[in-house]
């Protein structure tokens, strides 16, 4: 038997056989399409993950003060002396860079009178470096920045968004955080939301005093 003659017997025994030919086809691409549709999403799902910890940094570790699952009686606070042994080589050397900061809630006011109320997170530059945040326009926060203790901010694009209905065309605005004026000098690119919450929607501002001190009220002050 050649093969020409094979598939012309096969051909007539599933025109015989239709209903079973049909459901067993049926079955065939049933199965097929559910292995490719797990693939897909089982291969979503760990894009979405991988980019997550990739926007915050694939080899960070947070140091923060305190025991979230015991009760300690006394805890002591983070100074930026305790980041500067950290980021000692001597000491560290496996330590490629320490970015000290604190975050707090803060009322904001934009110029147009929106207003809001938002985290805010004092800084030091590397911590843009270290989080993996780039601007869209303008320049993150400088060392002599923080060492002058200028009044200037750098946000995302989802606040931008909502404070003055655009991301672009903000550099030298100003908004007040808790009352006192901040130059904004940079929009950061958009890095989305998801587990760690939105990325979006940061407030970053310059002071060398709040990064050294563990009193949230300093952000807006």
């Amino acid at each position: 038997m050649n093969i020409a003659q094979s598939i012309i017997e096969a051909l007539e025994s599933l025109n015989a056989n239709r209903l079973r030919s049909g459901l067993t086809m049926l079955g065939i691409i049933i199965g097929v399409g559910a292995v490719i549709a797990m693939l897909s999403v089982g291969q979503g799902a760990q894009s979405t993950i991988t980019g997550a910890i990739s926007g915050i940094g694939t080899n960070l570790l947070f140091v923060t003060s305190g025991n979230r699952t015991q009760d300690v009686r006394n805890p002591r606070p983070i100074t930026m002396e305790d980041a500067q042994a950290i980021a000692d080589p001597l000491v560290s050397p496996d330590v490629a860079a320490v970015a000290p900061s604190i975050s707090g809630s803060a009322d904001v006011a934009a110029t147009n009178g929106k207003q809001t109320t938002n985290t805010i997170t004092g800084v030091t530059p590397d911590y843009f470096s270290m989080q993996n945040y780039t601007v869209t326009e303008g320049a993150v926060i400088t060392q002599d920045q923080v060492l002058g203790d200028a009044s200037v901010a750098v946000i995302g694009p989802s606040i931008a968004d909502k404070l003055f209905d655009r991301h672009d065309g903000l550099i030298g605005e100003t908004i007040r955080l808790n009352g006192q004026p901040f130059h904004i000098i940079g929009i950061t690119a958009s890095k989305g939301g998801g587990s760690f919450g939105s990325q979006d929607s940061n407030i970053f501002r310059s002071d060398q005093h709040c990064t050294g001190t563990v009193d949230p009220p300093c952000l807006g002050q």
